[in-house]
């Protein structure tokens, strides 16, 4: 099957990137076959809306170190996978803030998630553009708690942690590779 990754990050209060949390999957069966976690230095200790997530859990790092290190890993980490393309919830936010990896192509999972063509499990009496695209309510939290049943899920904002719940947001959808196409963010 066709290998992908996700990927989270999360940014300081001058929108520098303070996290990196990636999972490799496939669209086979979307469950996790590596995952990797990474703390920047210094902009850990910069300050951010969710610096406190940073070790929530118990969640360990990989490495602590400086971005130009961590990403030179990633890059080593989705060539070891094979993985060509990438996939973020709201993918545009990430893909922005990491262009290092953007010469892979990038494909924004809410694209998907957001719509009624995609998304069976949205309701009925919810508002929706002529598109289909849900008006609001379409965050991480929201769609995961729409798709699961579990109205009490909570995103942690710990990049890791949510690299995988956007991951199992994927599986749940059960879009196959070809249904992304017209949510891609970048195509090199």
């Amino acid at each position: 099957m066709k290998r992908f990754a996700v990927i989270d990050t999360e940014t300081t209060w001058a929108d520098e990137v303070m996290s990196i949390g990636i999972a490799v999957s496939d669209f086979g069966d979307f469950g996790i076959i590596a995952e990797k976690y990474y703390i920047l230095t210094p902009f850990k200790d910069h300050g951010g809306m969710y610096t406190n997530a940073l070790y929530a859990k118990g969640i360990k790092p990989d490495k602590e170190c400086p971005r130009g290190e961590a990403l030179g890993d990633i890059k080593a980490f989705l060539g070891e996978h094979n993985v060509n393309l990438m996939f973020a919830y709201n993918a545009v936010f990430d893909y922005r803030h990491l262009p290092e990896l953007q010469y892979l192509k990038w494909f924004d999972i809410m694209k998907i998630a957001a719509y009624r063509q995609f998304n069976s499990k949205i309701p009925a009496n919810a508002e929706c553009f002529a598109t289909g695209r849900l008006k609001r309510g379409y965050g991480v939290e929201d769609v995961y708690r729409m798709l699961s049943g579990n109205g009490r899920y909570a995103e942690l904002h710990n990049a890791l942690a949510d690299a995988l719940d956007e991951l199992e947001i994927m599986r749940m959808l059960g879009v196959g590779l070809e249904g992304y196409n017209s949510a891609a963010v970048c195509c090199v």
